[in-house]
């Protein structure tokens, strides 16, 4: 079988960059002109979406980008890295070491309460009331769903990243830079779980990104991969400072601390027949 030009050149066709000998251009723009002039906020949003964002919707994109660079040794994706970083594997062996563990629970609460507020948006758009789209979620979410994605904190009684993003997107809304109907649903929710749990329950940042997001315009899929970005910041700083410190193989517990043992006691393993009686 014997292949073609045209069929090799389709194999990777992009519409996101064109290079070829002296020419890169991302979305049709030269990057020689883009350099000095674009921020990486403004190009990451340019490849993703395919134009270039206004300065208000940068702005909200860098806030979210910016309160989820990192949250200490603490994260798994960041212990992670610098357990690595004391291995000999390399910086860039450590970054990925950490950024492979943002999945599903760790890194994906974002893209799952884009989920719910797109889910509840469609329905008050087909002509439900709010709180009543609201209150049936979170009666689907107790009868079997588990927590609401986006809500509350391990650390936190209230995360402090929550006000000012909330606070930015608030003042996005009367800009008329976003509709405001997805924080609309977040805060409904927000306050009907606090009113069903009898106290405050604050949206964490992956929930007040998540309504960040869905108010711009990315799918729900982006929103994991937007956390990554982000926070492979962090994970490289923390993976460098551990690189300079020079330590080497570093578990998670100190050398004075042995995690706790609940297997079985010490046992003797039986000798075989002919070893009977041989001591």
């Amino acid at each position: 079988m014997t292949g073609t030009a045209e069929e090799a050149a389709d194999w990777w066709r992009t519409a996101i960059s064109e290079t070829g000998p002296d020419v890169i251009r991302f979305r049709g723009y030269p990057v020689q002109r883009l350099v000095g002039r674009v921020s990486f906020v403004e190009t990451a949003w340019l490849l993703l979406r395919g134009d270039l964002p206004t300065p208000a919707q940068a702005r909200l994109l860098e806030a979210a980008l910016v309160s989820s660079v990192d949250h200490g040794p603490q994260a798994p994706s960041i212990a992670a890295a610098r357990m690595a970083a004391t291995c000999g594997v390399g910086l860039n062996s450590a970054v990925s070491t950490g950024v492979g563990l943002l999945g599903d629970v760790h890194g994906g609460a974002g893209q799952q309460c884009m989920q719910v507020l797109e889910r509840l948006r469609a329905r008050v758009v087909d002509g439900a009331a709010l709180p009543d789209a609201v209150a049936e979620e979170l009666a689907a979410f107790r009868a079997g769903r588990g927590y609401v994605p986006g809500f509350g904190h391990r650390f936190h009684t209230r995360d402090p990243r929550r006000d000012p993003l909330v606070g930015l997107l608030q003042s996005a809304v009367e800009a008329g830079t976003v509709a405001g109907e997805h924080l609309a649903v977040l805060l409904e929710v927000e306050r009907q779980l606090g009113e069903r749990r009898g106290r405050p329950v604050p949206v964490n940042v992956d929930g007040v990104t998540a309504a960040l997001y869905c108010e711009l315009g990315f799918a729900p899929e982006l929103a994991r991969g937007l956390f990554v970005l982000a926070r492979s910041v962090g994970v490289l700083a923390h993976a460098w400072e551990e690189t300079q410190a020079g330590n080497r193989i570093k578990g998670p517990l100190p050398p004075s601390f042995t995690a706790p043992y609940d297997g079985p006691q010490l046992r003797d393993l039986p000798l075989p027949d002919d070893d009977r009686g041989v001591r």
